[in-house]
């Protein structure tokens, strides 16, 4: 059903109103019902929009509303870096959707573990690396964190399965949460750009944190999540850091990709999409096009110890 024009400029104005009662608290339910009609509306991914987030449990993320439009994925023949697995480019329409403002941390996933005693699978068997869940309560991520809020690595794809099962119980209306397409995650990445990453053609120095970003925490640590500046969705650490999965399996190609925003999928697949790249990895993957693939239970630990994930969330 068709929003009317009367009625989305007043929603804008309400929404402009109501900043800071919209970040970060508990039971916003308004701001979601308002993301909803604002997603009718089909707005542009270019239009100016307030960058408002949501959070609608404890445990939940904090949420920024993505809204719908279209965009081209994949990278041009001629950008540095490019692999042949960018391309060929083509056009995606994608619905109104919200995601994670910034990567699952190691305090919300810790937090999953005290509270299921869920034990994730080693990450790297050879380093011993895995979380340590032996219930009552307690649980210790692998290595030395240096904070709780730097990025929960060394999570396979059925670790996040359970991640989200446990949330999606909490909130209790349905399954929103989920992982988000890669073509969602593209589009977020780019907000609206169309360079080789959101703030312009060169890594740049201080931009994101890889080897070779020009900040203090490349090749050697994870940064906290909200270290650097957020991109014109408002979304932090979409490229560097850590890689993040996606709900997608892998594809050599996007040839016959959807053009719908859907996650592209095949039955039993053993390989999914990683995007962002890493603080270990050249310049060259820290772009909004770069993609890799790796296997959902951690046989690859270049990978799976350097992976992390965001959440996205449906909204109707």
């Amino acid at each position: 059903m068709a929003v009317p024009q009367m009625l989305k400029n007043r929603l804008r104005r309400i929404w402009a109103g109501i900043g800071t009662a919209l970040n970060g608290r508990a039971g916003t339910r308004p701001a979601l019902a308002l993301a909803c009609l604002l997603a009718g509306a089909s707005l542009a991914a270019a239009a100016p929009l307030p960058s408002r987030t949501f959070r609608e449990c404890p445990d939940c993320p904090d949420l920024v509303v993505i809204p719908g439009g279209t965009f081209v994925m994949g990278s041009p023949a001629n950008e540095p870096g490019r692999y042949d697995s960018e391309g060929p480019q083509h056009r995606v329409t994608v619905r109104a959707f919200a995601l994670g403002r910034h990567d699952v941390t190691v305090r919300e996933f810790q937090r999953f573990l005290e509270d299921t005693g869920y034990q994730p699978a080693p990450c790297d068997t050879l380093l011993g690396l895995s979380w340590k869940s032996p219930g009552r309560g307690l649980a210790y991520p692998p290595g030395a964190a240096d904070s709780p809020d730097q990025p929960a690595v060394c999570v396979g794809w059925d670790d996040i399965q359970a991640y989200l099962a446990w949330l999606n119980r909490k909130v209790g209306h349905g399954a929103p949460y989920r992982l988000p397409s890669e073509a969602e995650w593209e589009y977020a990445a780019r907000a609206g750009t169309t360079t080789s990453r959101w703030w312009g053609e060169a890594v740049g120095k201080g931009n994101a944190n890889c080897n070779g970003c020009g900040s203090r925490w490349d090749d050697f640590l994870f940064a906290p999540v909200d270290t650097f500046g957020p991109n014109p969705f408002g979304l932090y650490d979409m490229l560097g850091n850590v890689w993040q999965w996606t709900a997608d399996c892998w594809h050599e190609t996007y040839a016959g990709a959807p053009a719908d925003g859907r996650p592209w999928t095949t039955p039993g697949c053993r390989r999914h999409v990683l995007r962002g790249g890493s603080w270990s990895n050249l310049p060259i993957f820290i772009r909004s096009a770069a993609r890799v693939a790796a296997p959902a239970h951690g046989e690859q630990s270049d990978y799976s110890n350097d992976s992390g994930f965001r959440l996205a969330r449906t909204i109707r």
